[in-house]
């Protein structure tokens, strides 16, 4: 255990050589993991910061399975640089937060959480890359396993991000490289208590108070894991009017930093995609008992009323803003017709290898049961045809959408953590007649590759390929029947025919969509 010995603002490790200075304190709150903590600290031993320059502060928030005599002896091997701190439950991760906080002697913090792992090079890579561009916050890339994590923050690396400009936002979770003089600087600290959404509170104001936010997406960084027995704090079932409570804190936050307009509507969209109109479409809510769902719907039309201007859900895709709609219009049933039909939208797509690093993929969106997704063309516009009436044709305009579709390819390592990479490639999409009069987005990616596309060049191993349509709102990726081979790293890629991954992994992950544990 930390005794009072230990003084939180001093620089150099006890244990480490003589005035080595601590760059980075990673701060973990610990309740019952059992094994799901080996990998973590796997990783933590790892990393290539020699030790001493990292700490690890684990704060046990009373755990009942033995994990904190474990912790205890993992720091007598390792004395200086991995410490524990033992409190009384809390229940939540917040409070064993911050603690980590004032007890990290490093100039920087990173917080993990006890079921995820690190990168082998994430705090030597994340603490070059903050010192390098005066970051106060630094966000590394994010692989998940069973767990949705941002895409399109990490397409490249973004050395001064800005809400008003890059989708920050998208990141609220706080697994993060904050530098702690300007946590302490702005009293930066975690809501405690049993509450939901503590870290969109924590994290918002600290993009609204960092001078400068660094993104660094060629290497991943942070792995996100999802326990198949669910039973990670965030994925329970909650109480909607405490859990809307909780949302509009973060609101709150936003409206506090912006004035009405196009940058706060920007920021609130957010909310409404994932935490309001993602949830509510989800497999996992339309599996929910109805009073629940209920209960949840209530809450939703609340805050879009009461919180969001109009610009909000003007912003988003048109299946999106048709559920807005239908939502405003207090058509609870109608509303479930919609995302169960949303729920039958697929990719399809078929790859040919072209060239000894190169690939060709053509692929659309489907509809249930396999049909091409169709659009009609009317008045000069491109709109959606959901199988729902009573929505204004305004919601349903995609014509914008339709000029910017794309396909991506996307390599995922076999048997890792989820690292995905993008690409490089240029897609080409083409308007198909249908016979009612209609048409369908045909699209055409070719994508080549270099030794150090994957991971900065840190690739050996065999890498499943995918497609990833981005059309119209929807983004939905489809295995494509090619595998990547990577002998050594850096090695010239390979690629052959045949899917990647093993027949039982591929059903388990559709399991787990029709679950909704993943999308």
């Amino acid at each position: 255990m930390l005794s009072s010995e230990n003084d939180p603002s001093g620089t150099a490790a006890a244990g480490s050589p003589e005035g080595t200075p601590v760059k980075v304190s990673v701060v973990v709150p610990v309740y019952n993991p059992g094994a799901a903590m080996d990998e973590l600290i796997a990783s933590l031993l790892r990393q290539s910061m020699p030790a001493g320059e990292w700490e690890a502060v684990f704060v046990d928030d009373g755990s009942t399975d033995g994990s904190g005599d474990r912790l205890d002896r993992l720091a007598a091997q390792h004395p200086g640089y991995i410490r524990v701190e033992h409190i009384p439950n809390s229940g939540w991760p917040s409070r064993p937060r911050n603690i980590g906080i004032d007890l990290a002697r490093g100039e920087y913090v990173q917080f993990a959480d006890h079921d995820d792992w690190l990168g082998d090079e994430a705090l030597l890579r994340m603490y070059a890359y903050g010192r390098e561009n005066g970051a106060d916050v630094v966000v590394g890339k994010m692989a998940g396993r069973g767990r949705n994590v941002p895409r399109e923050l990490f397409r490249r690396d973004r050395p001064d991000a800005k809400l008003s400009k890059d989708p920050l936002i998208d990141s609220l979770t706080p697994h993060k490289m904050f530098r702690r003089e300007f946590l302490l600087e702005h009293g930066l600290r975690f809501p405690e208590g049993k509450r939901r959404l503590e870290d969109h509170v924590f994290v918002t104001a600290a993009y609204f108070a960092a001078k400068r936010v660094s993104v660094l997406s060629d290497y991943v960084c942070y792995f996100h894991v999802a326990l198949t027995d669910a039973s990670n704090a965030g994925l329970k079932r909650f109480d909607p009017a405490g859990y809307f409570g909780n949302l509009r804190e973060a609101l709150d936050i936003v409206d506090a930093h912006t004035d009405p307009g196009a940058l706060r509507d920007r920021l609130h969209r957010r909310w409404l995609r994932v935490e309001m109109l993602g949830r509510l479409t989800s497999a996992k809510h339309l599996a929910a008992p109805e009073e629940w769902r209920r209960a949840f719907f209530h809450e939703v039309r609340s805050v879009l009323v009461e919180r969001f201007a109009p610009g909000v859900a003007a912003g988003m895709p048109a299946a999106q803003r048709a559920m807005v709609s239908l939502v405003e219009q207090d058509r609870f049933d109608a509303v479930r017709e919609l995302a169960l039909w949303e729920s039958g939208v697929r990719a399809k797509a078929t790859a040919r290898v072209t060239g000894p690093s190169q690939i060709t993929v053509e692929g659309e969106l489907t509809t249930a049961g396999g049909a091409p997704m169709t659009f009609m063309a009317v008045d000069g516009k491109d709109v959606l045809a959901p199988p729902v009436d009573g929505i204004p044709p305004a919601a349903l305009d995609v014509t914008s959408r339709v000029k910017s579709a794309r396909m991506d390819i996307v390599a995922r390592r076999r048997g890792g953590g989820g690292e995905e990479f993008f690409l490089p490639g240029e897609t080409t999409v083409t308007r198909v007649p249908t016979p009612d009069g209609g048409f369908r987005l045909r699209h055409r990616t070719v994508a080549g590759l270099a030794p150090d596309t994957l991971n900065s060049g840190r690739n050996a191993g065999r890498w499943e390929l995918k497609a990833r349509i981005a059309s119209c709102g929807w983004q939905k990726d489809t295995e494509l029947a090619v595998s990547l081979t990577i002998a050594t790293d850096g090695a010239p890629p390979v690629l052959r025919k045949g899917s990647g991954t093993p027949l039982m992994t591929r059903l388990k992950r559709r399991a787990r969509r029709l679950a909704g544990g993943k999308r």
